[in-house]
């Protein structure tokens, strides 16, 4: 087929892009070059709109073994152990085909991880739908959670944790981020840089079919009426073969056989073979002639383009064929050599002794185009006067009622429960807590892990968002007991050639940075989605945080149910009763203006510091993160999950019984205390320059305000249990 201008631009590149194709290669590609060009220059795989601002984010820590720029970061956990993890987005997948499109995000994050050598252990999910309201979004839901509970459960990892979240600016483009978490002895890491000139190029996993050709042009492009004909560029997951391909993957690392080993993701074929030659400023030639094909005819342009799921491909040291062979046929998985490695420092591809494509690396890796687009800043919005008249004609436990049931707010069991969460048997706390925790097996450490994000504080102020999910992710992390080590990230926006789009993206890494380099909680892994945009309505910008920690003794860990009668409850941290941007303002004040609350990164470390210290010295009994919905929200899911109620004491503070409760400042974290711990707390509190305010005491099971018994637990339990599950059945 003769490639012309209209011919790339049909496969997703710009004018000018094409021209400089041209020029570099001093002459027009072929039809299968054009296709590798597209699929190596689009934005989902060569950041060339974020590279620049990615450079800028902290990535370095005493315990980060490898950051961004691998297939997954490391960190180490001690006694040779590391945690191998990254989150990653299946958004445009997902939305044109839920089931399969959430199933195979699950599949390709497990890929990453289990190719560096890591055993999964662990799945997070951060899943952004449509208002409840809009007619697609019920199906989507249903859709997306069985795909990645299908996927995980098949292949025996459990799934710890996750958040999902309702807005109206998703009706047009949901979002799937899967995370995963794998464990491995730290000197027995895989790399992808090739090495060595002459090596065996191997291909292994599932045969390659048409099904995910332009899979990556089309996550890197807005939607418009005529999505359903994209149904065919999404892939399909078998999570049973990559049960498979991962025991395989695994038994043959236990050797030294391995050279480089990398996942056929985005752009499968095209994508591993360059990033491998890349890596290892090496050439590349490929007998496509010998790629496992699962249908007939194929041609060059489909294998390489074909995104095909569960394969990977390996450079093996000379001599260690037939060992390796052997590993994967007694696994039942397709083995094939289909090239070598040269000292070319080009792509070179032959098909029936043809050779049909040549091209140097670098003018598909480093010169791939980089776009340093304009942005534009958002200023920080007014604060708001709320009137006390507004305040006047509320009624508290209405109130209460109302936000307990919020889409936002409401128990996700619905979800959760269709996830296996112990399967592996080393879970100790489940989905529904402030992270996930799996026991490292066989020893007393345990990893924590949760995933946040903010896209209502991001969207009104870019820069402050970006700086409290991370600060979120930190508060969650301690909140069982945990240590923060590191973090990766999903930033997901709109169109980033609209400059407020970029401007979001721009000041959101900008807060990003600041708060992980603050809290020496780097980021070691991550992934960038642009393109969330419907006929010209795009998503609030919406980054989420996976977090990781470590808790040196597993029997420190601590959970947020209140556990005693009479013990003394108290909130770490001021309130001072912001209001703006708060789930309080947009449903009960309709009022969807103003800032986002505040973050101060000296207390945020200070109290966290402190706190963490107290868990370890066992002086705690209970802790959860003051978060979405304020004081009165994070006590309530408190009490439901301890079944316990709160005699909540007078507020001293000048502000508003509303504003009290309600407000979101952050920071904050509510502590259960043994009366007898009470003074020794509190001169430690004081001796570290810890705010604190007194809140109340647990009771049985009443919650009494002003002495006054105003509802029991059940009634807590039933405002917050019941809409998710009414919403999926009615």
């Amino acid at each position: 087929m003769d490639v012309t201008e209209k011919t790339a631009i049909d496969h997703g590149l710009k004018k000018e892009e094409y021209k400089k194709i041209c020029e570099m290669l001093k002459r027009v590609p072929n039809f299968t070059e054009l296709g590798i060009f597209s699929a190596m220059w689009n934005e989902h795989c060569s950041y060339k709109s974020s590279r620049k601002h990615l450079k800028k984010l902290h990535t370095k820590g005493e315990r980060v073994i490898q950051g961004p720029g691998e297939n997954a970061g490391v960190i180490d956990i001690d006694d040779d152990d590391a945690i191998v993890f990254k989150i990653e987005s299946h958004n445009h997948p997902s939305f044109i085909e839920p089931y399969q499109g959430a199933a195979t995000g699950v599949g390709g994050i497990m890929r990453d991880v289990f190719t560096m050598g890591a055993r999964p252990i662990a799945n997070l999910n951060s899943i952004h739908f449509g208002s409840p309201q809009n007619k697609k979004t019920k199906n989507l839901l249903r859709g997306v959670v069985k795909g990645i509970g299908g996927y995980g459960n098949c292949i025996g990892v459990p799934t710890i944790g996750g958040q999902t979240s309702f807005d109206e600016s998703y009706n047009g483009n949901i979002l799937v981020n899967a995370m995963t978490l794998g464990l491995v002895n730290k000197n027995k890491i895989f790399y992808s840089k090739a090495a060595g000139v002459n090596k065996p190029v191997i291909y292994v996993g599932s045969k390659t079919g048409r099904d995910g050709i332009h899979g990556a042009s089309m996550a890197s492009a807005t939607f418009d009426d005529k999505i359903e004909e994209k149904k065919p560029t999404v892939q399909v997951g078998d999570p049973f073969t990559e049960k498979l391909l991962l025991e395989a993957c695994l038994e043959l690392m236990k050797d030294n056989s391995i050279i480089a080993i990398q996942d056929m993701g985005a752009a499968g074929l095209t994508s591993s073979s360059v990033e491998m030659a890349s890596k290892g400023k090496l050439g590349i030639e490929l007998d496509l002639s010998k790629v496992p094909c699962r249908e007939e005819n194929m041609t060059p342009y489909e294998i390489m383009l074909s995104e095909s799921q569960e394969r990977m491909l390996i450079v093996l040291e000379n001599g260690k064929e037939n060992q390796a062979k052997k590993i994967f046929e007694k696994w039942n998985i397709d083995f094939a050599v289909i090239g070598k490695t040269t000292d070319s420092k080009k792509i070179e591809l032959v098909f029936d002794k043809q050779k049909v494509a040549q091209i140097p690396i670098h003018l598909l890796a480093e010169n791939s185009p980089l776009y340093d687009r304009k942005w534009k800043k958002t200023k920080l919005p007014q604060k708001i006067k709320f009137k006390k008249e507004m305040f006047k004609q509320l009624n508290l436990i209405d109130c209460l009622k109302k936000i307990l049931s919020n889409p936002n707010i409401s128990d996700k069991k619905w979800i959760w429960d269709q996830y296996d969460h112990t399967v592996m048997g080393d879970t100790i706390q489940k989905p529904g807590g402030d992270s996930g925790v799996v026991r490292v097996h066989g020893t007393n450490k345990a990893i924590a892990a949760s995933v946040d994000s903010s896209a209502s504080y991001c969207y009104s102020h870019p820069l402050t968002g970006g700086k409290q999910i991370v600060c979120e992710s930190w508060r969650n992390l301690i909140s069982v007991g945990a240590k923060p080590i590191a973090i990766t990230n999903c930033l997901n926006f709109g169109n980033p050639e609209k400059e407020k789009n970029m401007g979001e993206f721009v000041e959101c890494v900008e807060g990003i940075s600041e708060a992980s380099k603050y809290l020496n909680f780097p980021v070691v892994s991550g992934n960038v989605s642009f393109y969330n945009e419907t006929k010209d309505k795009g998503i609030k910008p919406t980054p989420a945080i996976g977090g990781v920690g470590l808790i040196k003794d597993y029997q420190n860990m601590i959970t947020m149910d209140f556990k005693k009668e009479k013990n003394l409850v108290l909130v770490l941290g001021k309130t001072k009763g912001h209001l703006e941007q708060s789930i309080f303002a947009r449903e009960i004040l309709d009022e969807k203006k103003g800032p986002p609350p505040e973050i101060n990164l000296f207390n945020e470390k200070n109290i966290g510091t402190t706190l963490i210290n107290l868990i370890n010295d066992k002086l705690v009994e209970s802790v959860h993160d003051v978060s979405l919905g304020g004081i009165i929200i994070a006590v309530s899911k408190m009490c439901i999950k301890g079944k316990k109620g709160i005699k909540l004491d007078k507020i001293k503070n000048l502000i508003n019984i509303f504003e009290y409760y309600f407000g979101e400042d952050q920071g904050r974290y509510i502590v259960e205390i043994a009366k007898s711990n009470e003074s020794k707390i509190i001169k430690i509190l004081n001796d570290n320059s810890v705010h604190f305010d007194k809140l109340g005491t647990i009771t049985k099971k009443d919650i009494i305000i002003n002495n006054e018994p105003i509802l029991t637990v059940d009634d807590l339990l039933n405002y917050n249990k019941n809409w998710l599950r009414e919403y999926m059945v009615n």
